[in-house]
């Protein structure tokens, strides 16, 4: 699915030197490479604030943190996500409060975010999900008439840029209150280990995140806030700025393998290929297809696999269907997008080594087997 080993050997040479100059310096917790990294991560974005941390479920919950939510406040987000976009919310005493997803993009459907506003309701996490951006218009005009906080989870779309109506252009995850990402391997911006990231222009929120993330603590040994120890590493860091200067490099990659396959599977009545929202770009962090519901998908990952070509399902079971997240709120058939998706979708190799020869192999073989 990512080719992690072909990346690393078209970087090795400034990735192992800057690894070793990591291990000579012995400054492996917020060292030099941490604050480069941080300020160059800021310009990139065009942001006021980056504070790193030790992984993206903890920006997420840090980012909560810093809201000053309190048990029982309400925060909605997306039924069909990776499970530590609910997760945070639920450890931390609040109460998470999903909605379907839209039928197109697969983001957060908007009317479900409106129709599940409540007194209770303090923050909308919408994700920007397989690498483009949720409609953060329609999303900050709502909180902004509701007095809501915005928290964008970016883990799977760093280097996407968002255009407004009237023209202005933000990335990912600098539009809300506060933007969290991951830093893990595969993402489209990954380290060689566990990482994340917050985004901020609130000085506020930004002074009182950077103590959080150091166990509460602005001046050693003084703990003005509760916090937690989580914090990225300067090995991961040296490793991030390389990658960071090849970011949008890496984007365009992915987004020729899309289009490869968009027009490989044009005619293919059996597949829908990804739907863009007209208000953003995409850096498919995933290239994900609908199944028409005649292909029988896991007969179909199966012959993919005895071809050596690997298909995941994100995300087989939506949240409000899991074990963990079952509540009285909801029942099966509440959000059938969503449900649907779980269902038929899946998704093909996606990363930036992908050549017109395997491309070729991929579609070829997918074509063959669902018409």
């Amino acid at each position: 699915m990512v080719d992690l080993v072909s990346q690393y050997h078209n970087i090795k040479k400034e990735v192992d030197a800057s690894i070793m100059n990591v291990l000579e310096s012995a400054a492996f917790i917020n060292g030099p490479e941490v604050k480069a990294f941080q300020k160059e991560l800021e310009e990139y974005l065009q942001v006021k604030h980056v504070i790193p941390c030790g992984n993206g479920t903890d920006a997420l919950q840090i980012a909560l943190m810093a809201l000053g939510l309190k048990p029982g406040d309400e925060v909605i987000t997306t039924t069909f996500t990776f499970v530590a976009t609910a997760e945070v919310i639920a450890l931390l005493g609040l109460t998470p409060v999903l909605v379907d997803a839209d039928p197109d993009t697969f983001t957060i459907d908007i009317e479900g975010v409106k129709n599940n506003i409540t007194d209770k309701t303090k923050a909308i996490i919408p994700v920007h999900l397989f690498g483009q951006c949720a409609n953060m218009e329609a999303i900050m005009q709502i909180a902004n008439e509701h007095n809501l906080y915005v928290v964008e989870d970016n883990a799977q779309a760093i280097g996407a840029n968002y255009t407004f109506s009237d023209g202005t252009v933000k990335k990912s995850g600098t539009i809300g209150n506060i933007g969290t990402t991951s830093f893990f391997p595969s993402k489209n911006l990954g380290a060689y280990g566990d990482g994340g990231a917050l985004f901020t222009n609130d000085d506020e929120l930004a002074d009182k995140m950077r103590m959080i993330v150091n166990h509460g603590m602005k001046v050693r040994y003084y703990h003005d806030e509760i916090g937690v120890n989580s914090r990225l590493d300067s090995i991961q860091a040296a490793v991030l700025r390389i990658k960071l200067r090849k970011l949008d490099e890496y984007s365009a990659a992915r987004n020729y393998a899309a289009n490869y396959y968009n027009q490989a599977f044009a005619s293919n009545p059996k597949i829908k290929t990804p739907a863009i929202g007209t208000y953003t770009d995409h850096v498919f962090h995933q290239y994900t297809l609908v199944l028409d519901e005649s292909i029988n998908r896991d007969e179909l990952r199966e012959k993919l696999a005895e071809n050596d070509i690997p298909a995941m399902i994100y995300y087989p079971v939506p949240l409000h269907m899991q074990k963990a997240y079952k509540s009285e709120r909801y029942s099966e058939g509440d959000f059938p997008v969503s449900e649907h998706l779980a269902k038929h979708v899946i998704s093909l190799p996606m990363h930036t080594e992908l050549d017109d020869e395997q491309l070729a192999y991929i579609t070829a073989k997918m074509n063959e087997l669902t018409q």
